[in-house]
């Protein structure tokens, strides 16, 4: 029996291997990246083509090696070491690698675990991400330290700790909720004496923010905000900017920084927070109770917040549901990429998280539509201004997939009005920088990391290209053909294809919507 067990032992050692063989190559002592067009993430245009040459996961030279059009001078070309790996990237765009600000790594009642989580991230070009508040410090952490020993495939983990959560090991207060400003300094030692990089608020009373922001601050730590309608209309935006706060999630909390007419939004009287229908289809309302744009009030609080340094972090994707359900329930990686248990939490109910399809309709949608006009409009004259705005996706949730949720805002920042160099920028430079990150990663520069993100087709073109199932086109020949999808991500200096990755990502959704004998369900249709 032991020989038997140490037989099978060794078989699946060797079969994890071969798999991981198939999605990843590296680290190589020298990678020369052959032939790309550059985008380097730091608003720069497009420039190529360009051989890179990483060396032990830092960059060590950027080279121009000729013209459009013009064939290549070999000899003129960085030569390859023996021991080295080079990679033909002819014609392909080369950009950063991509910084989500907002990417929960799965759920247990979506039950969607880590390894599936950061396969559909990383066949998307997503190098590094910001976990606001998950399953608990300690779990993010070991996941953070695997990825920096490249145990897992996964991008690089920032862990922030959500105020006031116990899990674990970590229980500074022995259960007990933070209700003085001396709890929430203490809270805020333990967290940052534990390793996390930061801590997400949800909000609090005044006199806890207060200590418990400026205490952050004190350690070099940084923060997040979703400011949550329960302690909003105390402690908005504008309150936690000035306490310290670095950076917000969505947009809660802004509108009611700009009221000039009120100081709590307009519930009806008949609201109950606890039922999302209620909340979501109010928050709708909610900008069309703001200042208007570019009036005095309004100019004051987004030029106070640029002074601060303030972050903001939209994640305009994962509301978009509220604007169009139909096309967010409809979205054509469901099928084979969105896990069964996944599909099942996102649908209506009264317990699950951002499903408050209980009675959602054309009223509610055009509400939506107005409201996302007058948010973009803030966000685009905040970058107009000078001011940082970052991609985040908030996947997991109301019909948002991993991954293909990112790509998703990428192009809601379009639609707001920024120029797609612009758009590259927020996606991995800005991230950088919000993370105090911008020495290693963000853009693509001699002594940097080796991150990056490679496609076959232009994406400041069509941002299309970059999800993972491309996007269509027509030939010259008349063949309607699939293009694009990102071709390689390196992280780390490592090679993954990002093709391969979402094949074993289909390959596991497959496997289990077999096992239940599952096909994806709509309310109110039997199957």
């Amino acid at each position: 029996m032991k020989k038997l067990l140490t037989l099978i032992f060794a078989i699946t050692l060797i079969t994890n291997i071969f798999s991981q063989e198939k999605l990843s190559e590296g680290p190589f002592n020298q990678l020369i990246i052959r032939g790309v067009t550059l985008i380097n993430g730091n608003g720069a245009p497009p420039r190529g083509p360009i051989d890179i040459v990483v060396e032990n996961n830092k960059i060590v030279k950027i080279q121009v090696v000729g013209y459009p059009g013009v064939a290549i001078n070999e000899n003129k070309r960085p030569k390859l070491k023996q021991g080295g790996k080079e990679l033909d990237c002819t014609g392909m765009y080369l950009m950063p690698g991509f910084v989500d600000m907002h990417g929960h790594i799965g759920g247990v009642s979506q039950g969607a675990d880590y390894d599936y989580v950061f396969k559909l991230w990383m066949a998307h070009g997503i190098t590094t991400v910001r976990e606001p508040s998950g399953r608990g410090v300690d779990w993010a952490l070991d996941l953070k330290r695997k990825s920096e020993k490249n145990e897992i495939i996964a991008p690089r983990v920032f862990a922030y700790t959500g105020f006031g959560q116990s899990s674990g090991s970590f229980n500074p207060l022995n259960d007990a909720p933070i209700s003085t400003p001396e709890q929430a300094r203490k809270w805020v030692r333990a967290n940052a004496e534990r390793g996390a990089d930061g801590i997400k608020f949800f909000g609090a009373a005044p006199e806890i923010m207060a200590a418990a922001l400026d205490e952050n601050k004190k350690l070099g730590l940084r923060s997040a905000c979703h400011h949550a309608q329960l302690d909003v209309a105390r402690w908005n935006v504008l309150n936690s900017a000035r306490a310290g706060l670095t950076s917000m999630e969505h947009w809660y909390g802004l509108p009611e920084a700009l009221f000039d007419d009120k100081t709590v939004q307009d519930y009806p009287l008949d609201y109950n927070y606890q039922n999302e229908q209620d909340r979501f289809e109010e928050a709708g309302k909610l900008w069309k109770q703001a200042a208007k744009p570019y009036s005095e009030h309004w100019n004051n609080v987004m030029n106070e917040l640029i002074s601060l340094d303030f972050t903001l972090d939209p994640t305009f994707n994962i509301y978009e549901a509220s604007r169009d359900l139909q096309r967010a329930r409809r979205a054509e990686w469901h099928e084979d990429y969105t896990l069964p248990s996944l599909w099942e939490f996102y649908q209506p109910s009264k317990i699950s998280h951002g499903s408050y399809w209980h009675d959602w309709g054309t009223e509610q949608e055009v509400a939506w539509r107005e409201n996302y006009k007058l948010w973009m409009t803030f966000v685009n004259e905040y970058k107009n201004r000078g001011g940082r705005v970052t991609t985040g996706s908030d996947s997991g949730f109301i019909f948002q997939l991993y991954g293909f949720a990112y790509v998703r805002e990428l192009e809601l920042l379009r639609e707001a009005g920024f120029h797609p160099l612009e758009i590259i920028r927020s996606a991995t430079l800005n991230g950088a920088e919000a993370l105090g990150m911008d020495s290693k990663i963000g853009t693509v520069e001699v002594g940097k990391l080796a991150d990056f993100a490679i496609v076959e087709e232009n994406p400041l073109q069509n941002l299309k290209v970059l999800y993972g199932t491309g996007a269509v086109k027509l030939t010259e020949d008349n063949e309607v053909v699939r293009v694009g999808g990102v071709k390689y991500t390196i992280k780390d200096g490592i090679i993954f294809d990002a093709k391969a990755l979402l094949k074993d990502v289909k390959t596991t959704v497959a496997k289990q919507k077999e096992k239940e004998n599952y096909i994806i369900k709509q309310p109110g249709v039997k199957n």
